[in-house]
């Protein structure tokens, strides 16, 4: 569980925007300590305001041992070429820890199809010639998919997939159509409250950008949610499958269930956390739940 082409990722990781909100000197301390307690990824996005391949190579610069994940780096952000060179740097400065992860993402682009735009920037990335030293581990991409048609091409032109907000029967499906030997990797929000009110509260405010957006409202009809859920904040079923809640038991027993379905791995997004606040608490006490313990 948990590889890429022998990269050992661990069945669980972290995903998080925390770092966009620390100085470098807290996000240095921070990874080292997700390192020694035996978290095998770290996964962030591109959204707001760090470079995908710089921050992810000042991360690799402060560990020995973590994978860096991109999830995602946006194609919007960077030429093609540009992509391949650092990546390319990447790859031969920390072997077979880093991994690209390529997505559509960010601001709508009316008249652009997600699909056609992926295929030609993968086009593209598969061609370009350059004098840069050729890394002893190769570079590994995986593309952020939803439809069947992106994880199609999730399974042909990359390692795998990373899916975002979904529920389980999503990784079902998702593990269907990539076949049994493509990478999946599943994000899943995570808050620790126990009542439901509260709970849900808060679920609600982290997902309303996505109930809002055109790509994500498509995808939740897919997954069979009527306009009355996906409208008014979304419906209690649709809160409780994108973001587990309750207490530590409960939340453990219910991200087991994407493995079940077919995920690789798990990126484990804690939400909830006060403005100025950290997740490490919450990643100490996963880790304790999820990770296997040395002999």
């Amino acid at each position: 569980m948990g590889g890429i082409d022998g990269m050992d990722l661990g069945t669980f990781g972290i995903y998080t925007f925390d770092f966009e909100h620390r100085p470098a000197t807290r996000m240095r301390e921070s990874v080292q300590e997700l390192e020694e307690l035996g978290w095998r990824a770290f996964w962030m996005p591109e959204l707001l305001g760090r470079e995908a391949l710089t921050h992810a190579g000042f991360l690799l610069s402060c560990t020995e041992r973590i994978n860096v994940v991109n999830g995602i780096a946006q194609i919007w952000s960077r030429g093609a070429r540009w992509t391949y060179g650092a990546a390319l740097l990447l790859a031969d400065a920390y072997p077979g820890r880093h991994v690209l992860g390529l997505g559509f993402g960010g601001e709508r682009r009316p008249g652009t199809r997600p699909l056609a735009a992926m295929t030609a920037y993968l086009d593209e990335l598969d061609s370009v010639e350059t004098v840069n030293p050729a890394p002893r581990a190769p570079m590994r991409r995986i593309l952020a998919a939803y439809g069947p048609r992106m994880l199609e091409l999730a399974r042909d032109r990359a390692a795998g997939a990373q899916t975002y907000h979904v529920n389980v029967a999503h990784t079902a499906q998702a593990r269907e159509i990539l076949g049994p030997d493509a990478f999946l990797g599943v994000e899943h929000a995570v808050l620790f409250e126990a009542d439901p009110g509260r709970a849900r509260a808060a679920a609600r405010e982290h997902l309303a950008p996505y109930l809002g957006s055109p790509y994500n409202v498509a995808k939740f009809r897919r997954l069979g949610y009527s306009e009355e859920e996906i409208a008014g904040g979304g419906a209690d079923r649709l809160v409780d499958d994108f973001v587990f809640w309750g207490d530590p038991e409960t939340i453990v027993g219910k991200l087991r269930t994407h493995v079940a379905a077919g995920a690789d791995h798990v990126a484990v997004q804690v939400i909830g956390i006060e403005p100025g606040r950290s997740a490490m608490p919450y990643w100490r006490l996963l880790a304790d739940a999820l990770l296997p313990r040395p002999a």
